[in-house]
């Protein structure tokens, strides 16, 4: 008897690629081998090579997507796409096809709705240092804003439930798509499962789609809006003691000052000390009022999320489909 647990429901394995000619046809036929009976999709996000034409000839049904950027193919999938389970990959080559199953099946039997793939380089990996020293400093940084602990947020290979890819907003346009896949897990304490999984170099000829530095920034910059939207108090609370504490120094000087004139030479420095003290407390305020604001739409997103049914095992045990659930 099998120990896939996958084989009677409904799998779509999603891979955005943007000129990735050198590799996708070996993922999309290692996907086909791992999980027979899935179907393939490769969105092709205006790639200028034949990746659209060798996905298609592995067996994958492909789709061209205009809007340029991860974020935006994903939004895409999510939208298209109906199935039980998802699993999302990227076409370069670096995941393990072969790791596929184990990501489902752990979605199954630990009735999850997220699965990712935390990576574990191997002892061969050559791609830049820079990325490695992001991933750190974001993971740590993560864990600290949204009290949470992954272990590898911007890991591309993960399976979901459908209730998680139809309940999720999806507004990032980049690579900032697994940091707010991420995010949206954290606030709705969404059950979610991390599993080890090798993570190799790309093969010769084919080069990352990432910059360091500018993807860095714009990953720091979703961090900042993400935080300004889900925890709006820690946000402006934030704020406002910067501006505090700049009023307080600025007063300090002016208390000196009082003291040993009789009098405020410095109005402007007295004014200014004013003006941030009154913004201090003004963005305390927009920070309690904009906490009630986000904590309403979580209610409403978790009531989304729960519109949609979880995976269902019983159900398909007492139909005798699963082979297997030891």
């Amino acid at each position: 008897m099998s120990n896939d647990l996958s084989i009677n429901f409904d799998i779509a394995i999603l891979i955005p690629c943007y000129n990735e000619a050198i590799t996708i046809s070996e993922v999309v036929r290692g996907f086909k081998e791992s999980l027979p009976s899935a179907q393939v999709y490769v969105y092709d996000n205006n790639s200028s090579d034949s990746t659209a034409l060798r996905a298609m000839l592995s067996g994958a049904k492909v789709v061209r997507e205009s809007h340029q950027g991860k974020g935006n193919v994903v939004r895409r999938m999510f939208s298209d796409i109906d199935a039980d389970i998802y699993l999302i990959a990227d076409g370069d080559g670096t995941y393990s096809t072969a790791d596929a199953p184990q990501l489902v099946n752990n979605l199954i039997t630990e009735r999850a709705d997220m699965v990712v793939g935390v990576r574990r380089y191997k002892k061969n990996y050559i791609d830049r240092k820079g990325h490695l020293l992001g991933n750190l400093f974001f993971n740590k940084l993560y864990r600290i804003m949204f009290r949470d602990e992954f272990t590898d947020i911007f890991s591309g290979y993960r399976a979901f439930s459908r209730r998680f890819v139809k309940s999720f907003p999806a507004i990032s346009s980049g690579f900032e798509i697994e940091t707010e896949m991420s995010v949206y897990s954290s606030l709705l304490k969404i059950p979610v499962v991390e599993i080890e999984l090798d993570y190799g170099s790309r093969p010769e000829g084919s080069s990352s789609k990432l910059s360091t530095f500018t993807d860095g920034i714009k990953i720091l910059s979703m961090f900042i809006l993400l935080l300004k939207e889900t925890r709006p108090f820690m946000f402006f609370g934030l704020i406002s003691i910067v501006l505090m504490l700049i009023s307080l120094c600025l007063m300090n000087d002016v208390l000196i000052d009082y003291n040993y004139k009789g009098f405020v030479s410095h109005n402007l420095t007295f004014w200014v000390s004013l003006i941030a003290a009154v913004s201090a407390y003004t963005t305390l305020m927009m920070g309690l009022v904009l906490h009630s604001i986000a904590r309403l739409r979580l209610e409403q997103l978790r009531m989304q999320y729960m519109t949609f049914s979880a995976i269902n095992v019983s159900q398909k045990i007492r139909k005798g489909l699963l082979v297997n659930v030891a």
